[in-house]
């Protein structure tokens, strides 16, 4: 065995292979894959191996369109030939107008992709695949592309064109040891010696948390164990000479697929199990769990109705056997957090429908430190502290339960919540608080009229339209509270620090101490990579923040760019303050009613400055920043002191009829100013002059990425974001779905809300440059069917910021 590699590959099922292969593709041959036993012999072996293009966001349907594009390339290749059903075709069953609603949505998404998805109607689903009973059945969305595959075939070819590229192999070599050394690189020992890496990559399946153990570290991971049964010969599928398309049921969540001549059927049951919790056997290998068909049998009179000719032949074998879950049912494909060098291929539920877009993704940020799409939905530093193994495995076993029904707009699922919350949050929910999930903190969305409102969910205008004006009216009139449990901040010191900090970014930070920077720092390519708030304080610390998701992102982003030998430290306040913001008109004088030490009038405590405070005896930061256009103040506030600052707060704030709101107003009044938000509208796909951020960008300056930002303004903008106003009240855009002129796409919407203050359906997109003009009209798809939409001005509410900034 070598004694170096630039890349070890710790695991060697279709991730791992996956990964090793795409690698020699970008142009890295010595590399070295480890599996401790033969190749697929974890979940990869009895994987039910299917192979469609439908998924629910851009980024999975770019993933699985890769993927199947690279196994129908692989399979053709005749020194390797695989087992490939490419375009047998696939369905989705339709059983009520929310399953309807959101196939549109992501035929929207796809179409603005270039995929194409087809709605069937029940009659020319059952000719399509004669086996179905549609009883009950609206439509189906229909997957020309669906197939299957044998994935040991597709992994040995994936094996032996990294060989034939030059990587190396070893089987039965269990990895023993992971040791970052000094300078960055990882000495991984086995029992055949030790290779030094300059990365490595964890692919390690159901077993990940054994292989994390050697480093220290827990994966928010665990394994489910889900059944599958494949029937005897169905003599409607002998009479046949093409393959029946496959099924997948949100209703029932079960799929079925061909299997020779009978059927291979997967139910997704309630009464599901975790596998592995407390250990796995070493022994475990090309292994299966015990039958439990007793399990499947509450799911089975459904599926029965469904598929008639199931009640007519036996079942010929069980499968049951583990794949992996991460906490949120996505994938951890990326920088593992906190490590140096060490990359994560782990909680794969979609291994082999996804397996080739996650090894291109995964390469390219190892060899070019970006990759050609924005990754953060699947990045492991989205998912932080709280999302230890016990968490996942609740969060597990609800995505298994729910597998196939997709998440609605702004819908959080309950189990594992709360996972973090302030101090507040019995306050808040007592005060009606309806709370969604920010990195696992508990943040109001909006607080219900009344104990027995329950908020309804779907890709229309819903019954929490009403409610979210009424806050954004009272804020506006008078002055409103809002808590935003877990902003990400920073305390940062030492020598040098706010020069460190501007060398690192493409905008100019002010020295003054107390003057708010707006900054960005963007990828080697010249894209937007973080956002932040940086002021100096008079301590001579560095007040720094962010996004509250960019809590584990950020502080590596800084970490591997601190100088050698320097003082700076980063202390983390995310998870010991909270910050409440204050907005309205009447801010200032309430503020200065709990505050009578501070002069907070315009002239003293002017937009974009920061001071020490104190909000009656409770010490804050307050920071004169509006996200919402109105006269607005954040205050960061000790969680030890939260409650008591609130309640002063609040009681000052009765003379000033001081009410409530939560995010789902932010969205609107944040839109209605034109301000984007990090990994929404602002990603890596798109650089800061693209986002229309060109005030943010000193040219004057070295920084990070300056150079791949130059060439690219040279060779001209790809997209730009815009505002658009869209000629309809019934629903509001979704991410993702596309924007299209004469029915070719343009673009696409990164976020969207209703405008309260200016009566307008507001959507932020990035559009092909000549339709970005002021007054363009495009379409956006909605329910199937286009809808007008109008570019307008960047910024519709106050435009001057006369607000904020006091002027008359």
């Amino acid at each position: 065995m070598q004694s170096h590699a630039r890349v070890v590959v710790v695991g060697g099922g279709v991730g791992g292979l996956s990964a090793l292969y795409h690698l020699t593709q970008e142009g890295w041959t010595d590399v070295v894959l480890l599996e401790r036993n033969e190749l697929t012999s974890g979940t990869t072996w009895h994987s039910a191996a299917q192979c469609p293009s439908v998924a629910f966001n851009q980024l999975l349907l770019l993933l699985r369109d890769y993927t199947i594009n690279l196994y129908k390339e692989l399979a053709e290749d005749a020194a390797y030939p695989i087992n490939y059903h490419y375009g047998t075709g696939g369905m989705r069953l339709l059983t009520n107008p929310n399953h309807v609603d959101e196939v549109h949505h992501i035929m929207s998404v796809a179409k603005g992709l270039g995929i194409n998805f087809e709605l069937l109607d029940p009659v020319e689903a059952k000719r399509r695949n004669p086996l179905l009973e549609t009883q009950g059945v609206l439509a189906a969305l229909w997957d020309e592309k669906d197939g299957d595959i044998d994935p040991a075939q597709l992994c040995q070819a994936l094996a032996a064109r990294s060989r034939k590229a030059g990587a190396a192999i070893h089987r039965n070599s269990p990895v023993t040891g992971l040791k970052q050394l000094p300078n960055g690189e990882w000495l991984v020992t086995n029992d055949k010696g030790a290779i030094t890496a300059e990365h490595i990559v964890i692919a390690a399946g159901y077993r990940v948390n054994e292989v994390g153990a050697l480093m220290g570290i827990e994966y928010p991971v665990i394994a489910m164990e889900h059944m599958y049964f494949v029937t005897e010969d169905i003599p409607d599928l002998v009479a046949l000479d093409e393959r029946v398309p496959m099924v997948r049921c949100p209703r029932d969540t079960f799929y079925m697929r061909q299997e020779k001549k009978g059927l291979l059927v997967g139910i997704y049951e309630h009464d599901c199990r975790t596998f592995g919790m407390d250990g796995i056997d070493p022994d475990f290998v090309n292994a299966l769990c015990p039958d439990d068909l007793d399990r499947l049998l509450p799911k089975m009179e459904p599926i029965f109705d469904r598929l008639p000719c199931l009640q007519e032949v036996g079942i010929k074998s069980v499968v049951n056997g583990p794949i992996s879950y991460a906490s949120d049912a996505g994938p951890l494909v990326g920088k593992q957090p906190g490590l140096r060098n060490c990359w994560s291929m782990n909680g794969l539920r979609v291994g082999i429908g996804e397996g080739g877009g996650y090894g291109r993704m995964l390469a390219q940020m190892i060899v070019h430190g970006e990759t050609e799409w924005d990754t953060w939905q699947l990045d492991p530093r989205r998912i932080t502290s709280f999302a230890n193994t016990e968490y996942t495995a609740l969060k597990s076993i609800e995505d298994y339960q729910h597998e196939f029904r997709w998440h609605l707009p702004h819908e959080h699922r309950p189990a594992g919540r709360p996972a973090k919350a302030s101090p507040l949050y019995p306050v808040l929910k007592a005060k009606g608080a309806e709370f969604g999930v920010v990195n696992g903190w508990e943040r109001t969305d909006f607080y219900k009229p009344s104990n027995d409102f329950t908020e309804s969910h779907g890709y229309r205008f819903q019954n929490s339209h009403d409610v979210v004006g009424a806050e954004v009216k009272a804020l506006t009139n008078n002055v409103g509270l809002a808590e935003l449990s877990g902003f990400n901040r920073y305390r940062i010191s030492g020598t040098g620090t706010l020069e460190w900090l501007s060398s690192l970014t493409c905008s100019r930070l002010s020295s003054k101490n107390g003057k708010a920077s707006l900054c960005y720092f963007l990828t080697p390519n010249g894209n937007i990579a973080a956002e932040a708030t940086i002021v100096p304080l008079p301590s001579g610390d560095i007040f720094y923040g962010s996004a509250a998701t960019a809590e584990y992102h950020d502080m590596d982003w800084l970490t591997e760019r601190l100088p050698e030998g320097a003082d700076i430290r980063i202390e983390s306040c995310t998870n010991t303050h909270t910050m409440l913001v204050v907005a309205g008109p009447k801010t200032r004088d309430l503020l200065t009613s709990v505050s009578p030490r501070t002069k907070w009038g315009q002239q003293d405590f002017p937009w974009l400055t920061a001071q020490r405070v104190f909000i009656g005896h409770v010490e804050t930061l307050a920071l004169a920043i509006s996200y919402s256009g109105e006269q607005a103040f954040e205050l960061h506030i000790p969680n030890s002191q939260l409650y008591a600052a609130y309640e002063i707060l609040t009681h000052a704030g009765a003379q000033f009829n001081l009410t409530h709101f939560g995010m789902y107003a932010i969205d609107s009044m944040r839109l209605e100013k034109g301000y984007g938000h990090w990994k929404g509208d602002f990603v890596t796909e798109y650089n800061p002059i693209e986002a229309g951020l060109h005030r943010f960008v000193d040219l004057d300056k070295e920084f990070p990425g300056k150079k791949g930002l130059q060439a690219q303004m040279a060779a001209g903008n790809r997209k730009e974001r815009i505002i658009l106003v869209l000629d309809t009240s019934e629903a509001p855009a979704q991410p993702g779905e596309g924007v299209f002129v004469n029915g070719t796409s343009v673009g696409s919407i990164t976020s969207a809300a209703w405008g309260y203050r200016t009566g307008s359906n507001l959507a932020m997109a990035y559009v092909n440059p000549e339709h970005a003009v002021i007054g363009s009209v495009v379409d956006v798809l909605l329910f199937g069917k286009p809808v007008q939409a109008t570019v307008c001005k960047s910024c519709l509410f106050d435009p001057r910021n006369t607000i904020p900034r006091g002027i008359a």
